[in-house]
C-alpha cells in the first residue's frame, strides 16, 4: 500500500485483503479486519467492484460504531490508489448525507490523478445519482464547464444511459433528452477524455433512441461545426451506422 498501480494489469492484481491487513495494522485499526474478511467472504459474486464496495461500506460502518471520526481522512490521503477507492465507497455508503454532499465529498476523487479512483468514484456513487436523477443532473451539470477535465468527464460518466459494470439508468434510456443540459455544455470539448465519454453517452442513448442521437447530432453540427464535435458525433453514431 505504498505506491499506487501503474496500469489495470496491476490494479486487478492487488491482494484487497492483504492490502486491508496492512493498512488496519499501520492504523492501529485490527479489531475491523475479521469483521471485514467476513462480509467478503461471504460475497455471492466476487469481483474487484464488489469486493471494494464491501470494503469501504464495511468500514464506514466499523467508523460509526467505534465513533471513529478520523478514518476517512486517512483513506482520502492514502498514497494507495485502491485505499483511496475504499474511500469513495465509505462516503456513498453514509446514510447521513444528501446527493449534495454526497457528490461535494466525491469531486476530489472525481478529479483524482489515478485512472482507477476516478472509475470508482463515479461507480461508487452511480446508485445514489439514479435515485437522485434530478437533483443529480442539475448539479452535475454545474461541473461541465469546470476547468478540471475530469470533473467535466465525470459529470458525463456518472450519467450515461448503459454505462460499464453499473445499473443503467432507464429513465434515460427511455428520455435521453433529459440528460442535454450535460451533453450540450460538453458538445465542443476540447479534452478527448471527455469527448469519448460524450459519445459514449450518446451511443449508449442510441440503442433504444436512434433518433434522438441522430437528431442531436444533426443539429450539432448545424449549430456548432468544430472538429471536437465531429469526433463526438462519429463516434456517438458507431452502433447506429453498424445497422445501416
Amino acid at each position: 500500500g505504498e505506491i499506487e498501480s501503474a496500469n489495470l494489469i496491476e490494479w486487478l492484481a492487488i491482494d484487497k485483503t492483504l492490502l486491508l491487513k496492512n493498512i488496519l495494522e499501520q492504523n492501529e485499526r485490527m479489531l475491523y479486519f475479521e469483521v471485514i474478511v467476513e462480509k467478503i467472504n461471504n460475497l455471492k459474486k466476487k469481483t474487484v467492484n464488489t469486493v471494494d464496495q464491501t470494503i469501504g461500506a464495511t468500514l464506514y460502518a466499523q467508523a460509526c460504531q467505534n465513533n471513529d471520526f478520523d478514518l476517512l481522512e486517512n483513506l482520502k490521503l492514502h498514497n494507495s490508489d485502491a485505499v483511496r477507492c475504499w474511500a469513495c465507497y465509505f462516503i456513498a455508503d453514509n446514510i447521513t448525507l444528501n446527493i449534495h454532499e454526497v457528490l461535494e465529498q466525491i469531486q476530489p476523487f472525481a478529479a483524482d490523478s489515478h485512472f482507477g479512483v476516478r472509475e470508482v468514484s463515479w461507480l461508487s456513487v452511480r446508485n445514489l445519482i439514479i435515485n437522485n436523477l434530478t437533483e443529480s443532473l442539475q448539479i452535475l451539470t454545474e461541473w461541465t464547464i469546470h476547468p478540471d477535465p475530469n470533473l467535466r468527464r465525470f459529470a458525463s460518466e456518472a450519467t450515461r444511459p448503459r454505462g460499464v459494470w453499473c445499473q443503467h439508468i432507464e429513465v434515460l434510456k427511455q428520455n435521453p433528452s433529459l440528460g442535454l443540459s450535460i451533453l450540450e455544455n460538453l458538445k465542443g470539448d476540447p479534452s478527448k477524455y471527455v469527448q469519448n465519454s460524450v459519445a459514449n453517452w450518446l451511443n449508449d442513448a442510441s440503442k433504444n433512441n436512434p433518433q434522438f442521437v441522430i437528431n442531436i447530432c444533426k443539429e450539432w453540427h448545424i449549430k456548432s461545426p468544430n472538429k471536437h464535435l465531429v469526433y463526438i458525433t462519429k463516434r456517438a453514431l458507431r452502433s447506429i451506422k453498424k445497422k445501416i
